[in-house]
């Protein structure tokens, strides 16, 4: 695949997780901080009072600031990495609850709480599917982040990569004459 071609497929990636991250982060910081702190307690981890009050106001924040640096690409690498792990606790939180029998809505676009078991499977097979591949996308931007209309100039080919290699043809070069030439002063 040619690196442009990956860069194109990396700026899509980018922008939709973008979108995601601001849809999510947004909803979750304009309900306030009660509605966040049910959706964790809902996951019934044991945190305490304090750190879930720090992470009702820091995931959404932290959400909307992945969102605008892969808006604009900038540390595209750094905020997809973010971005992953951010989406890889999201699966483990959701299958934590969906293992030990809990029914709650994941809170992941606002809302949340504890709900009824009708369709928990399928809510929760959904919500772990759609994670898995930001998950993706987020691990193919770490992988690649140069793409386009972005502010990180990405990495500069060196002389190396722009040698095409394939239109020298290494049997007419004589490597016992070049070893024979003398510096000049």
């Amino acid at each position: 695949m040619s690196s442009d071609v990956r860069a194109w497929i990396g700026t899509v990636f980018r922008l939709v997780l973008a979108v995601i991250l601001f849809w999510s982060g947004f909803a979750k910081l304009f309900e306030g901080g009660d509605a966040m702190r049910r959706a964790i307690i809902a996951y019934r981890l044991g945190l305490p009072n304090g750190l879930v009050d720090v992470i009702a106001w820091g995931l959404p924040t932290l959400e909307v600031i992945l969102g605008l640096l892969l808006l604009v690409g900038l540390f595209t690498r750094w905020a997809a990495l973010g971005t992953a792990l951010i989406m890889t606790a999201f699966i483990i939180g959701i299958a934590s609850v969906w293992i030990r029998g809990y029914s709650i809505d994941c809170g992941c676009f606002g809302g949340g709480g504890d709900t009824t078991a009708e369709g928990r499977d399928l809510r929760y097979t959904a919500e772990i599917l759609r994670d898995l591949l930001f998950a993706g996308m987020a691990v193919w931007l770490v992988a690649w982040p140069a793409t386009k209309l972005s502010l990180d100039r990405g990495p500069r080919p060196t002389y190396d990569d722009q040698l095409d290699t394939d239109d020298i043809d290494t049997d007419d070069i004589d490597t016992d004459e070049i070893d024979a030439e003398e510096p000049t002063a």
